[in-house]
């Protein structure tokens, strides 16, 4: 047996929404205990109060989740300013929890205790990892590295980074019945799980193929010798890149097929370098990127087929969808189609939950490498034998 359900509230007073989210919870699960659940919120609520329900709801519930920037579901779709909740109820397999603190002293042993907290609860390997860390504390791409340097390269990891009202101040984890910030919450399936996961993002290639040359960490200075600003200059000029280069993510390739996106944040007329959100690897071939709306929406179909394709099982579970908060910021009042897009390919009733992040992981294609993402859509599904 493996039970999700789902609750979702939008009603403004933290005692009113959890009680909501709860009583439709318990109905859907019919008697059945969850083992383990992830929860997702607006900044603005009593978030201690929140999990407190749920944990006396469910005592000894494994529980992850995080801030938001808007919140999915089955029950309530798209909102903005609630609490959403999924739970799982089985007996097929495993599923723990753990959590690293101090992020930002050292991210990548933050991440290592998490996998060892959380592994050291069961006994089964795991097959799959969800993670919601801190977006503002510390760099997402040495979170990742810690989580893999623990689990192996080949566990597949699944997530996005917490986050709040586009403030930029302060994100907040759950794990249990704590809130914190500065951490990276993990959640461990083991044994009869079956998934697959899509992603996509919308952005196309605009320029040529070009490679990296000289790079500190985010900061890209040369682009195949040239300076990294002339190199994004010349193909969009100086005009058009000063007003809207957030706009022109760098597509960074894995193969000749694929590739995950690096956005800019600044740049320096003297130096000529140009700063990303994140790292990029020195020699990573790379290409200038743009879309438009409509191939964004696009993407977070493409996404759930892509998924749908490689699931294993006959039909799913559940859904669980990240998509990024730059994403819902271009779109504005059309990023409610985004769910609305994927409900159609989806089964009918089938439990979704999800959350707009500020970073998202996974892996480009089944059985390759997690990535850290920007931009990006993931779709995974769930399901058992």
């Amino acid at each position: 047996m493996f039970r999700v359900v789902v609750g979702h509230s939008d009603d403004p007073d933290s005692q009113n929404a959890i009680a909501e989210v709860l009583q439709e919870c318990s109905r859907s699960l019919a008697g059945s205990l969850p083992q383990a659940g992830i929860l997702f919120t607006a900044i603005d609520f009593d978030h201690l109060l929140i999990l407190q329900r749920i944990q006396d709801a469910f005592p000894r519930i494994e529980l992850i989740g995080g801030t938001t920037n808007g919140e999915i579901s089955s029950i309530l779709e798209f909102q903005q300013d609630s609490v959403t909740l999924m739970l799982f109820a089985t007996d097929e397999m495993e599923i723990h929890s753990g959590i690293g603190r101090g992020v930002s002293k050292n991210p990548a042993l933050a991440a290592q205790e998490a996998i060892a907290q959380a592994k050291a609860k069961g006994a089964s390997l795991p097959k799959l990892c969800l993670t919601f860390p801190d977006s503002l504390t510390s760099n997402g791409v040495l979170i990742l590295q810690g989580l893999k340097q623990s689990l192996g390269e080949h566990i597949p990891i699944i997530g996005g980074m917490t986050a709040d009202d586009y403030t930029f101040e302060k994100t907040y984890q759950f794990f249990q019945g704590e809130v914190l910030s500065d951490s990276v919450p993990v959640l461990l399936f083991s044994g009869q799980l079956l998934f697959s996961h899509g992603v996509a993002s919308g952005w196309t290639p605009i320029s040529q193929r070009r490679r990296v040359t000289k790079v500190d960490g985010n900061i890209v200075y040369e682009i195949d010798g040239q300076r990294a600003l002339d190199f994004y200059q010349h193909y969009l000029g100086e005009e058009k890149f000063a007003s809207n280069y957030a706009i022109h993510a760098l597509a960074v390739f894995e193969d000749q097929d694929h590739f995950y996106l690096r956005v800019p944040n600044g740049y320096d007329q003297q130096s000529g370098s140009v700063k990303f959100f994140l790292d990029i690897p020195e020699q990573a071939v790379v290409q200038i990127t743009d879309t438009t709306r409509e191939n964004i929406l696009s993407a977070s179909e493409t996404s759930l087929k892509n998924a749908l394709a490689d699931y294993p099982g006959v039909e799913p579970t559940a859904a669980l969808l990240i998509s990024c908060a730059a994403r819902r910021r271009i779109l504005g009042t059309l990023a409610r189609l985004e769910y609305q897009l994927v409900k159609t390919h989806l089964p009918k009733a089938l439990p979704c939950c999800g959350f707009y992040a500020y970073g998202e992981i996974a892996p480009l294609v089944g059985g390759g490498q997690t990535r850290f993402h920007n931009k990006t859509f993931v779709t995974l599904l769930m399901g058992t034998k």
